[in-house]
């Protein structure tokens, strides 16, 4: 099956595309940065730094961390961070609606050798 994907580009050393939503979505998921990394495969360091780059980027926190101790430390998504993946979802949506005929009209057939 066909799938889209959508990459944005804000502008140079600023993108927001699957990856990067993705690990914003596993950071809400498990409430942690280290385990969202360890979840994609990723190091706690390359995860942190997507979202700095993020936060950076938009120029306000994707992500709100608690520092450890007793009670705990973890992360969570700003309500910024959670509008993020909201809008960005809504556009990938829209677009695979869009683009579904097209998608389908580049579609091989059955059989078909290119």
């Amino acid at each position: 099956m066909e799938r889209l994907s959508i990459r944005i580009d804000f502008g140079p050393g600023h993108r927001l595309g699957p990856g990067k939503v993705r690990l914003l979505e596993m950071i809400a998921e498990h409430g942690s940065i280290s385990a969202a990394g360890r979840a994609l495969g990723m190091s706690y360091r390359r995860a942190w730094m997507l979202v700095e780059t993020m936060s950076t980027g938009f120029g306000r926190p994707v992500v709100v961390v608690r520092i450890g101790g007793k009670a705990g430390g973890g992360a969570q998504l700003s309500p910024f961070g959670a509008n993020v993946v909201a809008q960005y979802r809504a556009i990938e949506r829209a677009a695979e609606i869009s683009a579904g005929p097209f998608l389908a009209a580049l579609s091989p057939s059955p059989g078909d050798d290119g």
